[in-house]
Formats: structure tokens, C-alpha cells, sequence
């Protein structure tokens, strides 16, 4: 068990370490200049709160631990938060936006077949703007000391399951065969990062075609590999 606990504070530190670093409201030169005394906003609270959620696991979201990396009081806290729970549940909701909201949204998009349909569903997983894999992570580990989160948990999966599953269905398959096209999909998505495979993002794309073929049983059309193989290359440019 000790190593275990050692692997899982291992990988949320190299999580950490790969997440784009944080800008806070007054560091911000896109945002409105802060009036009077106010040193922080409720958002710069919040993304403080996600990043040592990720980094060090909920029993580490504590009022006093954030307030020391915002550099301000804990006072300032209770001017947008009733309590720590009110924060956690703020985490929460703040986790649903912005993955399982995005991941549907994702799926919902127009498509003139399920190779690209796919691929829509593929961006969410390597854009983290779309889905913050790190963050889906640590609220499971969290989960599994919380029942209450457990269950959000198992709603966002059905939810997200059904969405993805709607995707077939809209492409022509059977409600039976795009429930399972889709858990394939998506079991397999989550699973890959959950066991934390290492290997070029060049491999992975030279993998495509095989992988499209395998989750619609289709054969890609050309434009809409190279499509997504843009995608990620304007991701690495960046």
C-alpha cells in the first residue's frame, strides 16, 4: 500500500509539472486592473484549489495551504466562499464544465461521418483546453473516499457515455452497436491515460488510421486524418 501511495503522489507531481502554469487575475495583463484591497479573485481561489487538488489530492485543498500561494489572508477567502465544502463543491462543478460539458459538446459537434466524429472525440484528449485529464484523475482518487463524489462520478461517465453513444447513432448505428462502440471508445481513452503510457506523439498518430478503423469499423477518408494530424501540430507549435 505504501507504494502505492508513493506511485500516486509520483504522478500527480508529473502531472503538476506538465500543466500550463498559472496566471493570476493581477498578474493578468488581459484583465481588469483589481480596485481598492483586493489582492485576489474567487477564480484565482478556485484554479489554486484545482491545481493542489491535482498535485497533492483533496486532503491538501485547505484554506490556510492556498491563501500561502495566493500570498494573502485567509479572511480574504470568506468574501467568495461560505466554507471549505462550498469551495469543494465549487471544484466540482468547476470539473463538470470543464470536462464533461466540453467532452459533449465535443461529441454534439457536425460531422459528415464518424471518422471525423471520432476525432472530435480523440481532440478532447489531447487538447487540455478540452479536457483536463489530470483534474478527471484526482477527482476519481477523490471519489474513492467520498461517496457523494462517487456518485457524481458515475452520472458524469453515464452522461458522457450517452453522448458519445448519440454520436453513432446519429452516423447510422444501431442504438445497440453505438452503446458499445462507445464504451469501447471511451473506456479505452480513459484507460490508455490511467495507465500512463509513455510514447511519442508521432507514434500515436502514425497509429491512426488503424484506430479509426478499429473504434467505427470505417475507412478513414485522407482529409480528415490529415485534419487531425494538423490539430496536433498546432497544438505542439504553441
Amino acid at each position: 500500500m505504501q507504494n502505492v501511495l508513493k506511485k500516486a503522489a509520483l504522478n500527480r507531481k508529473i502531472e503538476m509539472n506538465q500543466r500550463t502554469p498559472l496566471l493570476l487575475h493581477r498578474d493578468n495583463p488581459d484583465k481588469k486592473p483589481l480596485i481598492g484591497h483586493v489582492k485576489v479573485t474567487a477564480e484565482d481561489w478556485l484554479n489554486v484549489a484545482r491545481d493542489v487538488l491535482v498535485s497533492e489530492g483533496v486532503a491538501e485543498v485547505k484554506v490556510i495551504n492556498i491563501g500561502e500561494r495566493l500570498s494573502v489572508s485567509r479572511s480574504s477567502f470568506y468574501w467568495y466562499f461560505k466554507s471549505r465544502k462550498h469551495l469543494l463543491e465549487k471544484l466540482l462543478d468547476d470539473w463538470e464544465i470543464r470536462n464533461t460539458q466540453r467532452l459533449i459538446e465535443n461529441c454534439n459537434l457536425e460531422t459528415r461521418n464518424i471518422s471525423e466524429a471520432a476525432c472530435n472525440f480523440f481532440r478532447c484528449f489531447i487538447d487540455p483546453r478540452l479536457f483536463d485529464r489530470g483534474l478527471d484523475f484526482a477527482i476519481r482518487e477523490w471519489s474513492r473516499r467520498d461517496g457523494a463524489v462517487r456518485q457524481r462520478i458515475d452520472l458524469a461517465d453515464k452522461t458522457r457515455l450517452t453522448a458519445v453513444a448519440n454520436m453513432f447513432e446519429r452516423h447510422g448505428f444501431s442504438q445497440y452497436d453505438a452503446d458499445i462502440r462507445a464504451r469501447i471508445i471511451y473506456f479505452m481513452q480513459l484507460g490508455y491515460h490511467a495507465m500512463e503510457v509513455h510514447e511519442p506523439m508521432l507514434e500515436r498518430l502514425n497509429r491512426l488510421e488503424g484506430y479509426l478503423r478499429g473504434f467505427t469499423g470505417e475507412e478513414p477518408e485522407a482529409d480528415i486524418v490529415a485534419a487531425f494530424k494538423a490539430f496536433v501540430s498546432s497544438l505542439n507549435a504553441k
